[in-house]
């Protein structure tokens, strides 16, 4: 493989970021969106040549940069795996990638910074393909440490709102929970593997060589956790909702085609060692399932457009887990391609309701907007249609996928999945009907100017809604395209499964399960017209859901509080005991400093004379010390 494509593949988002940062101000704004945009179109174009490349030989092939560190017989190298696996990755995140930042030159053109948006966006799908290529575990950290500081510059963009600057230091701080997790893990399989490399510690395992199991259950666990914050698994999915702070097609990238589907990346790459930890498998399929039903149940209630998108975000991540502690890795990527495809096309969407409705975001405040905005209702429509799980778009192949595992490996959490599976139904066309259908309920300066948007904006989706719905077809039953790309990636036993009368018979409860789910929300919504109450008219068990089941509150009380209350303790009692006691150290240091404060004045004069000065002190102490 070419060395100098895979430089271009990696450094062109960078070179993107650099130049926005530096002179994207004064290129305009256009210039600047249409800059970044290139900057990942040609990142997408080499992945297409690499996929090619990859599908031909059927051989994945590392590229060694260079000895990045070595400590006695412990070698990192600062390298880059392309296989299957990281190739996959890089088509939807660099393609997807492409299609928001289109879409966003149009959405960000009055931002007065749309170049440091462009850049940090960038910057994101640099450390994202940094993520996907790393060849060992430390290059995959850098890429996972820098997706949740770009996550962080991203949500918190508009920073002069102090709650978009809550949600974005929410997100970055419980990212970090989850990043110990995955750092100690690192740690563990460096020591037991003498080596972070894939490649290494895979023959290992299939070498057959002995091993301590429970060490290695003890570093998946933690690799585990370090998933559950990126992918937004519980305890740890607080984070995601909330990220709703940043502009539209930040949500999209986040929850569609990034940051979200590391921790599934990460879990697959480490196949290798999942299946050698039944027990840590089964904890994520259990987890895996109780975040997609509480975030369901979370979902049915909310009444903003993005809050609805992102909870839903976080219960079919779910899925994904349960399919991973299931040990159906490639059925988890399959339902990472698809929701990667309509996840992006009603975040997008949802973001065309928004620019229309000049911020609007509360369903309540909507309605009828079918009749204005055609091309965002179909493409929004098609997209329903897919994460509903209806024939033939592409989320009915992947979740019935998983949900045939399930059945034939769990029952209970076959049940589960399903019940969540109905009320995505529901909630999603709870979504559309109450934007879409009846009439406007807005003022009557927002009807006035009520029109779909520019292409830009609807260029995308129409692409999105063209792959949420044949999508699908990639791993079709019985005849699985991915399944058979991805093959070299696993070393088990996969789940194939071939198409019979079982396979008919959970395919027809799975779609009975959405149309229930769309029969009820078609009552509530169309027939009796009802429309969500106020949010102090809400009680009850609904008020329990709206309020998120009161776990930010929870964390508040026995988490934050606690640690404040520390803090404050500390910083009022014990330092100024600590300053007094020892000889008055601490009152020396505080009047030194107020005095030293007083020589920067700014003078560059003074600057320069104190630089001299010292310079010459040290050169004459060396001359005089020989």
């Amino acid at each position: 493989m070419n060395t100098g494509l895979l430089l271009l593949l990696i450094l062109a988002p960078f070179a993107g970021f650099l130049l926005n940062v530096f002179v994207g101000k004064n290129l305009g704004k256009s210039a600047s969106g249409w800059l970044g945009t290139v900057a990942i179109a040609i990142s997408f174009i080499v992945s297409i040549i690499f996929f090619l490349e990859i599908n031909e030989t059927k051989q994945g092939v590392t590229i060694n940069l260079f000895r990045w560190m070595q400590l006695g017989s412990f070698n990192v190298n600062f390298s880059f795996l392309l296989d299957q696996l990281s190739i996959l990755w890089l088509l939807f995140v660099t393609g997807i990638g492409t299609l928001i930042h289109i879409y966003s030159i149009s959405y960000m053109h009055d931002d007065e910074n749309i170049h440091k948006f462009f850049s940090y966006l960038n910057l994101f799908i640099f450390f994202m393909i940094t993520l996907v290529t790393g060849s060992n575990l430390l290059m995959m950290f850098i890429g996972w440490e820098g997706v949740g500081l770009c996550s962080y510059l991203l949500i918190g963009f508009w920073y002069k709102n102090q709650d978009y600057n809550d949600a974005a230091k929410k997100a970055f701080i419980m990212n970090r929970i989850g990043d110990l997790g995955f750092l100690i893990g690192i740690f563990i399989l460096g020591y037991i593997f003498r080596s972070v490399e894939f490649d290494s510690m895979e023959n290992f395992i299939v070498s057959g060589k002995s091993v301590s199991l429970k060490w290695i259950s003890i570093a998946t666990f933690c690799l585990f956790i370090g998933a559950s914050g990126k992918s937004a698994q519980i305890p740890l999915y607080t984070w995601l909702p909330d990220a709703m702070a940043g502009p539209t097609p930040v949500s999209a990238l986040i929850h569609a085609a990034t940051m979200v589907t590391a921790g599934i990346f990460m879990i697959t790459r480490l196949n290798f060692l999942f299946d050698i930890t039944v027990d840590v498998q089964m904890i994520i399929a259990v987890v895996g399932a109780i975040t997609s039903l509480v975030a369901a149940f979370i979902a049915l209630v909310q009444n903003d457009i993005k809050k609805v998108l992102a909870y839903s975000t976080v219960s079919q991540l779910g899925l994904m887990f349960l399919a991973l502690g299931l040990g159906a890795y490639e059925i988890a990527v399959f339902h990472v391609i698809t929701h990667a495809f309509f996840k992006a096309c009603l975040f997008l969407g949802s973001g065309s309701v928004i620019h229309a409705l000049h911020g609007e975001q509360d369903m309540r405040k909507m309605g009828g907007l079918r009749k204005h905005m055609k091309v965002t209702y179909i493409t929004f429509l098609i997209a329903t249609l897919a994460i509903s799980g209806l024939p033939i778009f592409a989320g009915f192949f992947s979740k019935d996928e998983i949900l045939m595992v399930a059945f034939h490996e769990n029952k209970i959490l076959w049940i589960i999945a399903s019940v969540a599976s109905i009320m995505t139904a529901f909630y999603m066309f709870r979504l559309l009907y109450l934007t879409f259908f009846k009439e406007f309920r807005g003022t009557e300066e927002q009807e006035k100017h009520l029109h779909e948007s520019p292409s830009l904006i609807t260029f995308p989706l129409i692409v999105l809604a063209i792959l949420s719905t044949v999508g699908g077809f990639i791993s079709f039953p019985g005849n699985s395209w991915l399944n058979n790309y991805l093959k070299p990636i696993f070393i088990g036993e996969r789940h194939e499964h071939h198409i019979d009368t079982t396979t008919f018979i959970l395919m027809g409860v799975a779609v009975l399960g959405a149309l229930i789910g769309i029969g009820i929300a078609y009552s509530k919504y169309i027939k009796k017209a009802e429309v969500p109450a106020e949010d102090h008219e809400i009680t009850g068990f609904a008020k329990i859901l709206y309020h998120k089941f009161y776990v930010d509150e929870i964390y508040m009380a026995i988490i934050v509080k606690p640690i404040y209350a520390l803090g404050s303790l500390f910083k009022n009692y014990v330092e100024p005991a600590l300053s007094n006691l020892i000889f008055g150290f601490g009152k020396a240091t505080n009047a030194i400093s107020h005095q030293g404060r007083l020589l920067q004045n700014g003078s560059i004069g003074f600057y320069l004379m104190a630089f001299v000065i010292g310079f010459t002190t040290i050169i004459a102490y060396l001359f005089l010390a020989k």
